[in-house]
């Protein structure tokens, strides 16, 4: 499970969920302001910290809102960057000034708006200034972000760690109140496994028991074909699994159905790569046929030296998610854009 079963961290716990359900009535009152802005924005976040697919899912409808012709922007904190206030990426942006998630997705659709900002409400305000083609503005990692009043919703959970399973900071991975997925227009349980059945499907809607107007999804990670270096590879090979990500054990069991051989290199989510980090990882790769990393961590992985022969070792596992009868929920988001006349 993702959270410890130490109870004695209860107590902590229960102060944190106090500070967060005062925070979350100061706004449900009107202590605290939330503000609209001009511009249709939908939110793709979670209640918990880390590990269930945020960045997958914008790149979802990143294609998705690309197809239909709207002008689309990401706007994220950019976690770990090393910039302050609003950036908007160029031909010249690393990782540095947008972070790795950013950078990922800058990589990916260079003709798309990607842009960092700490307030998420002055950061769309400078997005109409700077950019004022943009039609629809994807919030990552918003939901907690209440300053911001956001027009469409997606909350995330993953399939092995249901927020209504989980608790508070520090016993459990909860940032936020279960009670705020009420919030979401859409709830979509993400990592689904393949084997996953009918039964299990209603065990989950059963025990999420969302109200009427909520849309319950389910989403499972799909990795792309291996490049043709990788495949030509036997499946005896030496095969280094190098993942700073939250939940490495996935991205190890894909490449074991490939490689029998494969061994697991963990760093923390979003780890910045040091110079001894990168002359251990040197070392090691000596010792192994192949090294295979993510996305996030590649884009971090550019920043440093490497060799040529590590870097001839070096490949990235592309991934993507396939959302279980998503034809409702492209309506959904359809029928969104429409409401606000964007065309």
């Amino acid at each position: 499970m993702s959270k410890t079963n130490n109870i004695w961290f209860a107590p902590l716990a229960a102060l944190y969920g106090l500070g967060v359900g005062i925070r979350n009535l100061c706004y449900e009152h009107g202590l605290f302001r939330s503000h609209k802005v001009g511009l249709p924005t939908i939110c793709v976040g979670n209640l918990a910290v880390g590990g269930t697919g945020k960045t997958p899912h914008v790149e979802w409808l990143i294609r998705f809102l690309t197809q239909e012709n709207y002008r689309v922007a990401v706007l994220s904190r950019g976690y770990r960057r090393k910039t302050h206030g609003f950036y908007v990426a160029d031909e010249n942006s690393t990782a540095l000034q947008l972070g790795d998630e950013c950078m990922q997705l800058h990589r990916k659709f260079p003709d798309v708006t990607i842009a960092v900002c700490e307030n998420r409400v002055r950061g769309i305000h400078l997005l109409q200034r700077h950019c004022p083609a943009v039609q629809v503005v994807i919030l990552d990692d918003a939901f907690q972000h209440r300053r911001l009043e956001c027009g469409f919703n997606i909350l995330l959970t993953t399939a092995d760690n249901l927020y209504v399973h989980d608790h508070f900071l520090p016993w459990g991975r909860l940032r936020d109140s279960a009670h705020q997925s009420l919030r979401a227009n859409t709830i979509i349980v993400t990592k689904c496994p393949d084997n996953m059945t009918a039964i299990d499907r209603r065990t989950i809607i059963h025990e999420l028991h969302v109200p009427a107007y909520q849309q319950l999804l389910f989403s499972s990670v799909r990795y792309a074909d291996w490049s043709p270096d990788v495949a030509a590879l036997p499946a005896s090979a030496r095969v280094l699994v190098l993942a700073g990500i939250a939940h490495p054990e996935y991205l190890l069991e894909h490449v074991r159905k490939r490689f029998s051989n494969a061994e697991l290199r963990a760093y923390g989510d979003h780890h910045a790569f040091t110079r001894n980090d990168i002359a251990r990882l040197e070392q090691a790769a000596q010792e192994y046929d192949l090294v295979l990393t993510t996305e996030k961590d590649m884009s971090r992985l550019s920043l440093c030296e490497l060799s040529d022969q590590l870097k001839q070792r070096l490949y990235p596992v592309e991934i993507e998610i396939s959302i279980l009868d998503d034809v409702p929920f492209k309506e959904q988001i359809r029928h969104y854009l429409a409401k606000l006349n964007i065309n």
